[in-house]
């Protein structure tokens, strides 16, 4: 028996339990780079984890877009604007994409900071965790159930993958990629290894995690692809009558010389070419047939309005213009569509309006929120809660199964897409989603004239019939007179083509003569009351842009 001891500590027997412990997570030896990488691939699978879980449970949203949803709805003024000059209507998804590679970065933060020990990589995949459930719980769409099970996913996911790749790069190390090799088993860090075994162990493994992560993303955007309203919109039939009318509409608006004028906007927007505004990062997929709508509030009788009762009452065409506040003079977030649904009033009557309820407010399925006077669903201008736009169902982006259409309000008051509630209450006590923002209260829409042709900065030739055409629109009250100005010339009246009524923008046409050299050409419209619009320019912001739309031509 050998009963001699050292007193030197890096030779002495620890035990099989310190030996275990030290090898199962001692990743030392992996360089940053590599664990950086590591890290950003372990964040990669965490997101996608959570995104495919949620998908099972669509429409309610995944982390990702539950967290970039409370980013928008807390997110200062100041913030909205810079995000809407520097991306435009690319807003949305760059904030989503921005949520990811914020992610993604910190991902490789914990992969450097977690090759010594594990706390970094559980603090950090359960803060994520936390937060991706905390954002899915109090989403109008999500539910606390599925924020539990998709966090519990996201972080076992990340965590896996993080110690998976970490035990790739270690075992075996090759001494040229300058890592530690693992323990043998004799319990020893200096076992033989193969460099060319280990890189490829390690690419393996990323690739495979990695594809993993790709796959479940795309797994995850097919399944609520599949889950959509897409189909049962496309079994909606509106009523025939109505869609007859519609069509006499639609046709009759291409007709006139003033319409046919080459460069002119349609006097009918279509579908897929009408201007997009929302805070919406995804579209709400909305099943109408587990869909209603309640009126509430300060009413005598609560209602509630299924889809086919809506749908049964929905004979009510009107071409209407909307516009949002955010146009500029001279800019194509503004447009024109027939729209078919129940008057707003006759809903408001069965419910019965009590005194005192001054204001309307309304919600959305995935919370957004906004409110006008309720005076306005009484002045006789047309006030719908539409179900179809152009002689089909609303179009999954512009709010199916249900919105609002209030003539003469811009949409940040009045435009409610995938409608869900009304309350009658007062406008002391309620403020719509963008008034705390900075924006006016009311929001009526300013009359406005557009030129679409010539272009800025076209040349015309010299000479020549030159026909300067547009559009000009003050919904509630109408267009009477559009006037245009070239240089210091007079000011020429337009000829006016079809209206589709006062709430519908009407165009405009005006023949000039070319005169050669460079020119400044100018409009200007009359509304319904007699009023001509301001030449003072005013921006967007707080309620509304104004002034007169100009262009410069050169005539050669």
């Amino acid at each position: 028996m050998n009963d001699q001891t050292t007193s030197d500590p890096a030779q002495a027997d620890t035990g099989p339990a310190t030996t275990e412990a030290t090898t199962l997570w001692d990743f030392r030896g992996v360089p940053a780079w590599l664990a950086a990488i590591v890290g950003l691939v372990a964040a990669g699978s965490a997101l996608a984890a959570g995104e495919l879980a949620a998908s099972f449970a669509a429409p309610q949203p995944g982390p990702v877009i539950a967290v970039a949803n409370r980013v928008v709805d807390n997110a200062p003024n100041w913030f909205v604007e810079f995000g809407k000059s520097v991306f435009g209507l690319a807003d949305k998804p760059a904030l989503v994409l921005g949520t990811i590679i914020i992610s993604l970065l910190i991902g490789t933060a914990v992969g450097v900071l977690s090759r010594s020990r594990p706390t970094p990589a559980v603090i950090t995949f359960a803060g994520f965790g936390l937060l991706g459930m905390l954002a899915i719980g109090v989403d109008a769409q999500g539910g606390w159930g599925l924020a539990i099970v998709a966090a519990i996913i996201s972080v076992v996911a990340g965590l896996a993958a993080l110690y998976l790749l970490f035990r790739a790069t270690t075992e075996p190390v090759g001494a040229q990629l300058g890592l530690r090799p693992a323990a043998g088993a004799s319990g020893r860090a200096d076992t033989p290894t193969n460099p060319a075994v280990s890189r490829r162990r390690f690419l393996n493994w990323s690739g495979l995690i990695g594809v993993g992560a790709i796959g479940a993303g795309v797994m995850s955007r097919d399944i609520r692809a599949r889950s959509s309203a897409a189909k049962a919109r496309a079994e909606v039939e509106l009523a025939e009558a109505a869609t007859t009318e519609i069509e006499a509409v639609v046709s009759t608006a291409a007709e006139g010389p003033v319409a046919s004028t080459p460069g002119i906007t349609p006097l009918i927007i279509p579908n897929d070419e009408f201007y997009l505004i929302d805070t919406a990062l995804t579209t709400p997929q909305v099943d109408p047939a587990n869909w209603s709508m309640t009126i509430r509030g300060m009413v005598d009788n609560e209602m509630t309005y299924t889809y086919d009762e809506l749908l049964d009452r929905a004979k009510t065409i009107a071409p209407v213009t909307l516009s949002c506040v955010s146009n500029e003079v001279g800019g194509d977030l503004v447009g024109n569509a027939v729209w078919q649904g129940v008057p707003l009033v006759e809903l408001l009557d069965e419910a019965g309006v009590q005194p005192g309820a001054t204001q309307i407010a309304s919600r959305s399925v995935d919370g957004w929120n906004c409110g006008f006077p309720t005076e306005a669903a009484y002045d006789g201008r047309t006030a719908l809660v539409a179900v179809g736009m152009n002689g089909e169902p609303l179009p999954l982006r512009h709010g199916f199964p249900a919105r609002l259409v209030v003539s003469g309000l811009y949409g940040y008051v009045s435009a409610t897409k995938w409608l869900k509630e009304i309350e009658l209450t007062t406008i002391e006590d309620f403020n719509g989603y963008w008034i705390p923002r900075g924006w006016s209260k009311l929001g009526p829409v300013k009359t406005q004239s557009r030129i679409d042709t010539p272009r800025h900065t076209e040349r015309v030739t010299a000479g020549t019939e030159v026909p300067i055409a547009g559009v000009a629109w003050a919904p509630d009250t109408g267009i009477t007179k559009v006037e245009v100005q070239v240089g210091d010339g007079p000011w020429m009246e337009a000829t006016l083509g079809e209206s589709l009524g006062p709430d519908a923008w009407v165009q405009w046409l005006v023949s000039w003569t070319a005169v050669a050299g460079r020119h400044v050409v100018q409009v200007r419209a009359t509304d319904g009351t007699g009023t001509t619009q301001t030449e003072q320019p005013t921006p967007p912001a707080p309620n509304g842009a104004s002034g007169w739309h100009r262009i410069g031509v050169e005539a050669v």
